[in-house]
């Protein structure tokens, strides 16, 4: 098997409400949005996000996702500067992110802050001046 990930899934409760906050808010553009049933981004060259409601998730994997407390995983948006970090911070938190964390100088040597979309999943805004935070800048 390649090292490399083509989907990252996340399972929502109400896909208008994360629809209405990633789009509408965030200004991302789906690739597809299929209402009801699923919304993707292409978020990379060969990576795509996709939100995928919790019955179309329990229809095809036959078990529903454990719910309760913050998902054990974060995802992370890297920029090249201080500023840009805490300009998307106030860009979530205007788009109506829960928990919208200040951002912070980390003892990793980057500046980070963290904000939840509608279902909770943690998004870490991060400038990462080594060498891996870097290669990941578009």
């Amino acid at each position: 098997m390649d090292q490399r990930v083509s989907f990252i899934t996340l399972v929502v409760t109400d896909l208008e409400v994360t629809r209405r906050f990633y789009v509408d808010g965030l200004g991302w553009e789906p690739e597809i949005h299929v209402p009801g049933e699923v919304l993707m981004f292409k978020v990379a060259d060969k990576v795509v996000l996709s939100l995928w409601t919790e019955s179309g998730f329990v229809a095809e994997v036959g078990q529903a996702p454990a719910r309760g407390g913050v998902p054990p995983v974060t995802l992370s948006h890297n920029l090249a500067t201080t500023q840009g970090v805490d300009t998307v911070l106030e860009q979530a938190r205007a788009a109506g992110a829960s928990q919208v964390g200040e951002a912070s100088e980390r003892d990793w040597g980057g500046y980070s802050g963290y904000f939840a979309d509608p279902d909770g999943f943690r998004w870490e805004v991060a400038y990462n001046p080594g060498e891996i935070g870097q290669s990941v800048l578009p």
